[in-house]
């Protein structure tokens, strides 16, 4: 019974890294079709989308089924129950993605961005892809390295948020009320799509040293 448990352990980690590949695919595909302006790849983003619910579904009912079933004690029990917060994370972080998709395909042929904002929101795109991609591989290896490279990214990301804001709230903005909700939204959308990762990464570390460093998303 004791290695059919570790095997369900095992395969609960496999999932959430499934399901973080499939959220790494995602975000690559929805940056670049907000920055190119890509219908077809916004497309293709909403359309995988259910994809990364339905695993991150599967993978809460076999934590429950495990937790019902083995009844977990300790760090195993910690561990279960940090997949599950695990994956609403991941599964949140697969709508991020859609949202910033689908503001691409609503605003097609046009860029969401204005010309002056195109910098920042490619910059922010490709660190939100590396936040996903580092994370991906944290959930694979506990390398806890990743889990402070992550923390940085996201600083970065934090910092490019907050100049989008000093953008349309300066007198030389000149963009319509359509247009300046859009790239607020965007913004947020890429600064929380790095603050689920920062949570994740946190839940990481905490399994593996028994350290808290903060409590949920920031």
């Amino acid at each position: 019974m004791r290695e059919v448990f570790q095997q369900e352990l095992r395969e609960v980690q496999e999932r959430l890294v499934e399901i973080s590949r499939l959220v790494v695919i995602a975000i690559t595909n929805a940056t670049t079709a907000f920055n190119e302006s890509n219908v077809s790849l916004a497309e293709q983003v909403i359309a995988d989308d259910p994809k990364i619910d339905t695993l991150a579904s599967d993978l809460d009912e076999l934590a429950i089924s495990i937790m019902a079933l083995q009844q977990p004690v300790a760090r195993d029990l910690r561990i279960v129950v940090s997949a599950l917060r695990m994956s609403a994370s991941l599964e949140r972080m697969g709508d991020i993605a859609q949202h910033i998709a689908q503001l691409a395909r609503y605003r097609y042929p046009e860029k969401v961005a204005k010309e002056s904002l195109l910098g920042t929101f490619n910059e922010m795109g490709r660190l939100d892809v590396l936040v996903a991609q580092k994370l991906s591989l944290l959930i694979e290896t506990e390398d806890l390295d990743l889990a402070d490279e992550i923390r940085d990214v996201d600083d970065r990301i934090d910092e490019l948020h907050l100049s989008v804001f000093e953008a349309v709230l300066s007198e030389s903005w000149g963009g319509t009320s359509v247009n300046t909700v859009d790239v607020t939204l965007a913004s947020r959308y890429h600064e929380r799509f790095a603050d689920h990762a920062v949570s994740i990464a946190k839940k990481v570390k905490y399994l593996a040293t028994g350290e808290w460093t903060g409590s949920g998303n920031r």
